[in-house]
């Protein structure tokens, strides 16, 4: 099999990255034969049983994407596969070029792109009708929120196969990371998400700067074609915000995990991974109150208004600890009952399996 229409493994950018990284892994694991189409330069020719494809993209905010997938699609079709994944709506006008060939393929939609600020006109027309191209271009269609579900069912009458996204549970015992930002164990906010309008980190340092507390403020993350937004977040003198940049792997998982509270603020999209992997590492979540939101933390979180997040952070802080423990609990067991990798890959296993008949 084959999964297409990410930046590459392993992950070192966003969510469909991990999600690609989890699900390839884990079905080498299985005994099947998986190939990543990758857009970084050419590295190594595998990754933990993996084989990774290095194709070349123009790295341009609008067109990186959708260039890259289409080498990868073309690619494809002349080394075949007996099924693909594809990720990202934006690359559903490439999901019916495999299947002329007789290649069936899986389309992951995502969220609703077209909303997210970054997009000028046109991008968001793109996405708009690719929203329609992915109702009959691919094989099947894979949403991973019930918001997003419902959206296409609505909109397009089309139903779609609702696999949701995956995280690991249980805090990581080491702390280097945060140590290496001197960010004490439990005192410290966290912020991860690519640094854009829409996800909101302007909001959060603003609001928590209105806030008298001797914790800090960790706002994790970036984005390739938003350095002037950036910039903006930037630009603060209150010497409690840490802005490291990017961080992946067990450096991200020991920042979750030691975290006084995580504050998840994306207003836009399906299933935010951010916000399910700070469930899973036990972490008390706050998140701006949207019904996307709201389906993953499943009553396990505390949501915002966007206007109240300075006094959401002040009642925490007054928080008693067991309090905290319940809620750290509560999350926990939400993403053991629901978020699982392997009953994630369990689903997406069968489906490409189905497919691949």
């Amino acid at each position: 099999m084959a999964i297409l229409g990410t930046r590459g493994i392993p992950a070192r950018y966003g969510g469909f990255e991990t999600f690609a990284e989890e699900l390839a892994t884990r079905f080498v694991a299985r005994g099947h034969h998986v190939t990543v189409y990758c857009r970084e330069r050419a590295a190594e020719p595998s990754y933990r049983g993996v084989a990774l494809i290095y194709l070349p993209t123009w790295r341009h905010k609008y067109f990186d994407t959708i260039v890259h997938t289409f080498y990868s699609t073309v690619h494809l079709i002349f080394h075949r596969s007996d099924v693909a994944l594809y990720c990202n709506a934006a690359n559903a006008i490439f999901t019916f070029w495999p299947r002329l060939f007789g290649i069936p393929v899986a389309l992951n939609v995502d969220g609703l792109e077209r909303k997210r600020k970054k997009w000028n006109r046109l991008a968001k027309t793109w996405y708009l009708i690719s929203e329609r191209l992915a109702t009959f271009c691919p094989s099947a269609v894979v949403t991973d929120a019930q918001k997003i579900a419902e959206y296409y069912l609505q909109r397009y009458r089309k139903r779609s196969e609702f696999i949701p996204y995956g995280a690991e549970t249980g805090r990581v015992a080491t702390a280097d990371v945060p140590q290496h930002l001197s960010l004490e164990r439990g005192r410290y906010f966290l912020y991860v998400s690519r640094m854009e309008p829409e996800n909101n980190a302007l909001l959060v340092r603003e609001a928590f700067e209105q806030v008298e507390t001797p914790f800090k403020l960790a706002l994790v993350g970036d984005a390739p074609y938003a350095q002037a937004y950036i910039e903006r977040v930037r630009a603060t003198k209150d010497a409690r915000v840490v802005m490291p940049g990017a961080i992946y792997s067990r450096g991200y998982h020991e920042l979750l995990s030691h975290c006084f509270a995580y504050i998840h603020a994306t207003e836009v999209g399906g299933t935010h991974p951010a916000l399910i992997e700070a469930m899973g590492r036990g972490a008390l979540v706050l998140y701006l109150n949207t019904p996307e939101n709201d389906e993953v933390a499943g009553g396990a979180g505390i949501p915002f208004e966007a206007g109240e997040l300075a006094t959401k952070l002040r009642l925490m802080l007054a928080m008693p600890e067991a309090d905290r423990a319940a809620w750290s609990r509560r999350a926990m067991e939400r993403v053991v009952e629901r978020y699982s990798w392997d009953a994630v890959t369990d689903r997406y296993e069968a489906l490409l399996e189905r497919l691949a008949r």
